[in-house]
């Protein structure tokens, strides 16, 4: 009986691992060009310069909050991807998804860098986050509908992901709320959220000890 090409398609972790390595190398390295160095036509003394360094902090803080973004989806993958046996065609091409909307967020955060005061700007870096977050529960659920996660995995694990995407999501949605209020207001709010799960992990770990 000839073997399905479907079935023996994508089925290493470790290769999309290293793929997806890759591009958010890439795409972190490409948020900070829309960091640009004051033109030097412009500046004839140091208060000129601090003026443009002053300037640029919009900009600044807008990459700040990606490069919190795309660090902590890959902490979430990179868990996803560590209690896996191993994938198949169809939970690879999830992660392709996944992958997809990483390459999009150096745009959204040109977009909104450039239009901070714009609500279109900020949902289509809205939108960006919550195409991650979509695309990464849907490859858990896929891995453990089909089987992929190692056996000894414990039941509450399965849960802390979904749990985790979950909250992360509706918070990241009232942020964009907020928008209606300032769109200033919204990265504020965004940045606090990000803030928290880059950080509050170690906190609650020094608690316990």
């Amino acid at each position: 009986m000839p073997t399905s090409y479907n079935r023996i398609a994508g089925r290493s972790v470790e290769r999309l691992a290293a793929l997806s390595d890759g591009i958010f190398a890439v795409a972190m390295t490409l948020l900070v060009l829309d960091l640009r160095v004051p033109a030097s036509e412009a500046i004839h003394s140091e208060h000129d310069l601090w003026r443009a360094l002053v300037a640029l902090g919009p900009r600044l803080i807008v990459y700040m909050m990606s490069f919190l973004t795309l660090g902590i989806f890959w902490v979430g993958q990179q868990t996803q991807l560590n209690h896996l046996e191993g994938s198949d065609r169809s939970l690879t091409w999830i992660h392709i998804l996944f992958l997809f909307a990483v390459t999009l967020t150096p745009f959204s955060t040109m977009l909104l860098g450039e239009h901070l005061g714009y609500r279109i700007a900020l949902l289509v870096y809205w939108a960006n986050i919550l195409l991650l977050g979509l695309a990464l529960y849907f490859s858990w659920t896929c891995a453990l509908g089909t089987g992929l996660v190692k056996g000894d995995l414990a039941p509450d694990v399965t849960t802390a992901i979904k749990r985790r995407i979950v909250i992360a999501q509706a918070l990241y949605g009232f942020g964009a709320l907020l928008c209606v209020v300032s769109t200033y207001w919204s990265i504020a709010f965004i940045v606090l959220v990000q803030l928290n799960y880059a950080i509050a992990p170690t906190w609650r770990r020094d608690l316990k000890r």
